[in-house]
């Protein structure tokens, strides 16, 4: 039975009501608190986050509250629920035994949890070990790229093609799903998210790509829609979103070629937009009545859609078009009426939202993988190598700040209490204000 709707994910209801409930029926539902950072880039699925006192300096010495060494590589976000933060790892028998920090031959694909107060390790659960030697993935994946998912007492774990699973937040498997082996390119990546009851994620592998709804009590496949379009380049990797528009709950999945709206019931395709594109990665974002999209490699293009018509509407509701910087990897953040975004060379963009004006242009330095993050007005820049650049956004972008941490970071930031949780190859930081 899934939770009732007024306890789901997404804004969340008034303290008092459950307190209301409690007491009159002696029923108490599982809850995920407002403070917990439940799905890839957080509680408003968008990258930002409503706390103002967050970090902004740190080193690998200070403002660290607690750093926990990890085994294994996985570029997975980090998940938080109750005082516990989640994430996946591929480890390896050799790996641990030798301390190596190489992944050769067959992976354990595991979740950990970690102890937010102190960074103590609660469990390493092993979700699946692979049917054979790894498969080949690009150098800058990892074989546990994708983020769970947190819903109510449920975190749900996926691994592309080498499958999805159920646990409890105390890591006992209740389903688990092998079913859609899809031949992958260069690895896995894309995450979940939880619509209408279903667990919904993209399978965009070498052939035959398709976006799939799994019943979140068992693992059952409840729909599948396929893409639809020729692809020369069929692979892609992004996270679908949900959203409500006028009304009306759609899924927005892009993949090569195509990005389309899907009814979270039954998977029907509301419209879609066409486009040249493969290796589609960042996940879209919608604001203020549009939905903007990338369009993957090999010139990315973003695309902002009006999300109310239906059928084709590539030549009738896409609003405009912007194709200098625009991230492969890196998602895109909708803050101060601007779409801003950085690109995975490292050149930052603030663009009008309503008309795709560039508004200012700023080069950072490096390369990106990380999604950026915004606080009010700052938007947090992290680069793959472990620096940090913080940026108050207006007509002209402000640097507050440059932090470096070592060793390479392409997770995603997360946030818990007034501090953040940053993955780096080696390990898990917590970073506060002294």
């Amino acid at each position: 039975m899934s939770t009732p709707w007024i306890f789901r994910r997404g804004p969340k209801p008034f303290a008092w009501m459950v307190t209301l409930l409690c007491g009159l029926s002696g029923w108490c539902p599982t809850v995920v608190i407002a403070d917990d950072w439940v799905e890839f880039r957080g509680p408003q699925q968008n990258g930002t986050s409503s706390v103002r006192n967050l970090p902004v300096q740190w080193s690998e010495t200070d403002n660290v509250r607690w750093f926990s060494k990890t085994v294994g590589l996985g570029w997975s976000s980090p998940v938080i629920a109750r005082n516990r933060i989640y994430f996946t790892s591929a480890v390896n028998a050799e790996e641990i035994a030798a301390d190596k920090g190489e992944l050769k031959g067959r992976q354990s694909l595991n979740l950990i949890c970690l102890d937010a107060e102190n960074g103590k390790e609660i469990f390493s659960k092993t979700i699946f070990e692979q049917h054979k030697d790894s498969p080949r993935i690009h150098n800058k994946n990892s074989h546990a790229s994708p983020t769970p998912v947190i819903d109510g007492d449920r975190i749900y774990v996926h691994f592309g093609h080498q499958g999805t699973a159920c646990t409890n937040l105390d890591g006992k498997i209740l389903w688990e799903n092998r079913d859609h082996a899809f031949p992958p390119t260069h690895g896995n990546g894309g995450s979940p998210i939880i619509a209408n009851g279903n667990l919904v994620l993209t399978c965009d592998g070498g052939e035959t790509p398709y976006t799939l709804a799994l019943d979140l009590s068992t693992g059952r496949e409840v729909w599948k829609t396929g893409r639809g379009v020729p692809a020369d380049k069929s692979f892609s990797f992004a996270t679908p979103q949900l959203i409500v528009h006028q009304g009306v709950s759609q899924i927005v999945s892009p993949g090569s070629n195509i990005v389309q709206s899907l009814s979270p019931v039954d998977g029907r395709v509301l419209w879609h937009v066409l486009y040249d594109g493969y290796s589609v990665i960042p996940r879209p974002v919608y604001d203020d009545g549009l939905v903007y999209v990338c369009t993957g490699y090999n010139v990315p293009k973003l695309l902002a859609i009006d999300p109310s018509g239906t059928g084709d509407v590539t030549e009738s509701h896409v609003k405009w078009t912007f194709a200098v910087g625009v991230p492969n990897t890196p998602s895109i953040l909708c803050i101060q009426n601007q779409v801003v975004m950085a690109s995975d060379k490292g050149i930052a963009t603030g663009l009008d939202s309503k008309t795709g004006r560039e508004i200012w242009r700023k080069r950072l330095g490096g390369d990106f993988s990380a999604s950026p993050l915004a606080v009010g007005d700052q938007v947090y820049f992290q680069s793959e190598s472990g620096e940090l650049t913080l940026l108050k956004i207006g007509e002209k972008p402000v640097e507050i700040a440059k932090n470096q941490l070592p060793g390479r970071i392409f997770a995603s930031y997360s946030v818990v209490g007034n501090d953040f949780i940053v993955r780096s190859e080696k390990g898990i930081y917590r970073i506060g204000r002294p």
